[in-house]
């Protein structure tokens, strides 16, 4: 297009290197920055700390299995990370994530990236059927701690001017299905919570976002049926899953935006699913 006072010049056509190079500066830089991972030990959570670890992040991994936790520390100081620390952690606690949090090193203390992934589904049953048992743990992991961990890390971030806050969410939190209803009510309060946290960190550079992944293959089958392998298996069948390192890959990306940008939510499903109660399945011979 010509410019009054200049001539008209054709376009140019950028190079993929260019445009490559544009992109990565667009990118926030996670070296050095301390990313705190809930629920660290498997699934996601294993998953997120190897992408961090590959963009020089300083982790802090917790779980209740503090045995798997180590095992992963080597591996992932050569995948890249900085440092490493891991502690075991029960989020459904709030006393013992205050105390934790509270006691961190003060070189770890300022946590940059809180990524609130401990999680669980237990049983699929229905309302009228269930084991108030599953309820609690759900309810106690899924929301309880959740906000243990907000409540305990988001003052420092408001404190400091910086930080973000990625919470762990579910098509399920979109759309009730049979036989799931407080799983799925657990996942629509992390929506909730997730959008109040939002409206409530207006004024500072606080950045929310919510996660929310359809079907995965992780063991969250396996922990939903208490261990029955055969009947977890079978929720995948004829359906090729998500993995965990697509959850990770959504993470990593909301992290990695520029400063001024905040990804409220991301929904991601596998091809074969279109929400929570919509899944194509092929035939199995």
């Amino acid at each position: 297009m010509a410019v009054e006072g200049r001539p008209a010049r054709p376009l140019r056509v950028w190079g993929a290197n260019w445009a490559a190079v544009v992109y990565k500066r667009r990118m926030r830089s996670l070296q050095g920055k301390v990313v705190l991972i809930t629920g660290a030990s498997s699934g996601f959570g294993r998953a997120t700390a190897f992408a961090f670890a590959a963009e020089g992040a300083r982790l802090l991994l917790c779980a209740r299995r503090l045995e798997l936790l180590r095992e992963m520390e080597a591996p992932l100081l050569e995948a890249g990370a900085e440092a490493v620390l891991s502690f075991r952690l029960d989020v459904r606690d709030r006393a013992a994530v205050s105390a934790a949090i509270a006691g961190l090193p003060e070189e770890w203390a300022a946590i940059d990236i809180l990524v609130n992934n401990a999680g669980l589904s237990r049983g699929l049953t229905k309302l009228y059927e269930d084991d108030p048992k599953d309820w609690d743990e759900m309810i106690d992991t899924n929301v309880k701690g959740l906000l243990a961990m907000t409540r305990a890390v988001v003052p420092g971030m408001v404190a400091r001017g910086a930080g973000h806050v990625i919470n762990l969410g579910s098509t399920a939190g979109h759309l009730t299905y049979a036989n799931g209803a407080v799983y799925c009510a657990t996942k629509a309060a992390e929506k909730a919570i997730s959008e109040g946290l939002k409206i409530d960190l207006m004024g500072t550079a606080v950045r929310v976002t919510s996660i929310d992944p359809g079907m995965v293959e992780t063991e969250f089958s396996q922990v939903r049926f208490h261990g029955d392998e055969e009947r977890a298996a079978k929720f995948y069948e004829g359906v090729t899953p998500l993995t965990p390192e697509d959850v990770a890959d959504a993470i990593l990306w909301a992290a990695t935006r520029p400063a001024h940008v905040n990804i409220h939510t991301i929904v991601l499903t596998t091809i074969d699913q279109a929400n929570s109660t919509v899944v194509h399945r092929r035939s199995v011979s």
